[in-house]
């Protein structure tokens, strides 16, 4: 008798952080875990006034919370770019997790989101080590290197 392996249950959903605050906290610690602890980002730096603001969603496998990812809309578009933008950001998986397509599903759900609003494009920061991971989501390296929290990063841009 031969036995199949079975795929891991993979569920991504909005979280609201005043009527789901377990979940909100569960995405913060993911956040707290993957840029304080493990990329020395100041946690000053890492929690933001745009949480308040922001549509966040959390990923969970088999039931345990993996990954999170947020947007936020912009109040007035990138420079040199027309309509209504958004930005997401705080895109983290637990390292146990990586390389298994999460970081794509979260990127999509949040991308969804941002063409249910209307959005006209999303403008993101990616960190350097990252930006290929986006390139391959048709994200468009805009601008130098900067760094932010001590990370370098560039601005990518994806038109919807």
């Amino acid at each position: 008798m031969r036995e199949t392996a079975t795929e891991p249950k993979v569920e991504i959903r909005q979280i609201d952080p005043e009527r789901d605050p377990g979940d909100f906290h569960a995405a913060l610690a993911i956040r707290e875990v993957v840029f304080i602890e493990e990329q020395a980002v100041p946690p000053s730096i890492e929690r933001d006034d745009e949480d308040a603001r922001a549509y966040h969603c959390l990923a969970s496998v088999e039931g345990h919370a993996v990954g999170t990812g947020r947007l936020v809309e912009l109040e007035e578009p990138p420079a040199g770019e027309q309509g209504r933008w958004g930005q997401i950001g705080r895109m983290a998986v637990l390292a146990a997790y990586r390389k298994q397509g999460l970081g794509r599903r979260i990127l999509a759900f949040l991308e969804e989101e941002a063409r249910r609003r209307g959005l006209d494009g999303i403008k993101l920061h990616a960190q350097v080590h990252a930006y290929d991971f986006y390139a391959r989501m048709g994200y468009l390296r805009v601008g130098d290197e900067f760094d932010e929290a001590g990370i370098p990063h560039v601005e990518a841009r994806k038109r919807l």
